[in-house]
């Protein structure tokens, strides 16, 4: 993956984030990475070239999901076209990005480190892509968060900022499924199913017992048996009834 840092990237400008970004070498070009430890170029001073067009690509994580303290890498593509820049070449300087959040864009959490560049220069009519590594800060609980990216170039010695990336990232702590939300979310799931249980069996305990008490009802029907003995004692029918038991007999 780092080969790609000691070599020009030239690649096609697409507008889909999802786009997959074909490189290709120029011969003579020299891209050459300073460390971290550079100027700082959000100052916000600079503005955009007029119709300059960028385009930023997550080329292994198309669904922009960031490791809290792990590194994430994207690819950012520019386009010089001559007939706005005069045939001048892009110089790019640097590349940064800040972590905001989602509901507030004016409250910055997190200034991502700024990736300096040393002879990158983009010639007219030339389409490049330079790589960009960050990483979020450990801390930084789960949740979807604003990334700002900008890179920063010149055009005939004059400073310019253009924004490449204005979207939502979603970031997941290191331990993933075992975060400390996922186990609280768990652990109370388990207690309200224990809680539906055990009103189920409350439920089919008053259930049962009302269907036990049902039989009572049925006291009386000796003395009514009895009754009726008496009102048909004399007739046909207890005679037939009465033979009928002596031979049993």
């Amino acid at each position: 993956m780092l080969i790609s840092l000691c070599c020009f990237l030239v690649a096609r400008c697409e507008p889909d984030p999802d786009a997959e970004v074909v490189e290709s070498v120029e011969e003579g070009g020299d891209l050459g990475i300073v460390g971290e430890d550079v100027q700082d170029f959000g100052s916000g001073s600079f503005s955009p070239a007029p119709d300059v067009e960028t385009v930023c690509v997550f080329p292994k994580n198309p669904s922009r999901i960031v490791v809290a303290g792990e590194e994430s890498e994207l690819l950012v593509g520019i386009k010089n076209d001559d007939i706005i820049t005069g045939g001048s070449n892009i110089n790019v300087i640097a590349i940064q990005a800040s972590v905001h959040l989602p509901f507030n864009y004016h409250y910055l959490l997190q200034n991502l480190s700024a990736q300096a560049f040393n002879n990158a220069s983009v010639p007219p009519s030339v389409q490049a892509t330079f790589p960009y590594i960050f990483a979020v800060s450990k801390f930084l609980q789960s949740g979807a968060y604003d990334l700002v990216g900008t890179i920063v170039y010149e055009i005939d010695q004059n400073p310019y900022q253009s924004t490449f990336y204005n979207g939502t990232i979603e970031v997941t702590e290191a331990g993933g499924m075992f975060s400390v939300e996922s186990v609280f979310l768990f652990c109370l799931g388990i207690a309200l199913l224990g809680l539906l249980g055990f009103w189920i069996r409350g439920q089919i305990q008053n259930f049962s017992k009302k269907t036990k008490r049902a039989p009572k009802v049925e006291v009386g029907t000796g003395t009514i048996d009895a009754l009726t003995d008496e009102w048909l004692q004399g007739t046909a029918y207890t005679q037939s009834v009465s033979s009928k038991i002596k031979k049993k007999k």
